[in-house]
């Protein structure tokens, strides 16, 4: 009697065990198997690819102990994104960097959903735009902002890693590839002036022309001025695509900028300088009369005009900024 009940409460007991474990088969992978799988698959490659499945696998499914930051992109060529490729690459050294780094961990993982693999989760997550920068935290759903603002910051490696360190704590120190074409370019530079003087060893007097110094001061000055520096340092997108699928060639915010905008900054401050230099030798006394006159008012345009739309592009960075002149 007692062995009937023995064995009547292993086969309840027993029963009950394949049950939570079918139970746990039915509603997806276990949090071990989840974890053995991402850092399986991250030890090949840092940023992993996600379909519909995979993301409701690892990122939907409970429970977690880890964070996912997820890249949506187009990357096909017919969804005419720009600037994906630009931001993949960037989203790329951020993984490797931490993937690389002292600091890594099973805690965080990187992954990218194409639109086109993908069509299901942006709707879900109701995404109308790429590239779009998701951090799913272990527990709960993603706040206003796990979703990174790159209209304000950008997507440069530096400002995903610093946006990544505020949502997760996570410090990832970024290391870019080397790159030596900047290195090949100065040396390149060097051998043409260094074979331009040996061949003008002779005749240097253009080297004391004052006109040709003040030329190459004053380009330098436009370089430094529309923010070269800066690009080189941070490293902006060349344009931006806004959510209605219109392209900004200025950046909305003081804090950041394009690199098409630095040249449309230079070229306005170029003809802000050619103007006033019309005027300035319009004003010289010798010369003809009406040639000076042409001058001053060919300057006086160049100077109003290209002055006004410089102003204009201040105030659409510096909200707030009252003042105006010609346009708005």
């Amino acid at each position: 009697m007692k062995l009937l009940v023995l064995s009547a409460i292993l086969s309840i007991f027993l029963s009950l065990f394949l049950l939570s474990d079918g139970q746990t088969r039915k509603n997806g992978l276990s949090l071990a198997e989840r974890v053995q799988q991402l850092t399986e698959m991250t030890s090949k490659k840092a940023v992993l690819r996600f379909n519909g499945n995979k993301y409701r696998d690892f990122v939907k499914g409970a429970p977690r102990n880890y964070s996912v930051v997820i890249m949506f992109t187009a990357m096909a060529p017919s969804r005419q994104c720009q600037i994906c490729r630009h931001a993949s690459d960037e989203f790329t050294i951020v993984a490797n960097s931490f993937r690389y780094s002292q600091t890594y961990s099973n805690k965080l993982f990187f992954a990218v959903v194409d639109f086109d693999d993908g069509s299901d989760v942006f709707l879900t997550l109701k995404i109308n735009t790429a590239p779009v920068f998701i951090h799913f935290p272990p527990k709960g759903k993603p706040k206003v902002h796990d979703t990174m603002d790159i209209q304000r910051f950008g997507f440069s490696a530096d400002a995903i890693a610093k946006w990544i360190n505020e949502r997760t704590d996570i410090q990832i120190r970024v290391f870019r590839p080397p790159n030596y074409s900047g290195t090949v370019a100065l040396l390149m530079l060097f051998a043409m002036v260094g074979g331009f003087l040996y061949l003008r060893r002779n005749n240097l007097e253009f080297l004391y022309n004052k006109r040709l110094w003040g030329t190459g001061a004053v380009c330098f000055c436009f370089m430094m001025v529309s923010g070269q520096m800066w690009n080189h340092i941070r490293g902006p997108p060349f344009v931006h695509k806004t959510p209605n699928g219109a392209i900004a060639y200025i950046h909305g915010s003081a804090q950041g900028q394009f690199v098409l905008e630095t040249y449309i900054v230079m070229v306005l401050n170029a003809a802000i300088v050619l103007g006033m230099i019309l005027m300035t030798e319009a004003a010289q006394p010798k010369g003809d009369v009406r040639k000076r006159r042409i001058f001053a008012i060919i300057g006086l345009i160049l100077v109003s005009v290209f002055f006004s739309l410089i102003l204009s592009v201040f105030r659409s960075k510096a909200q707030g900024y009252p003042y105006s002149f010609l346009f708005k």
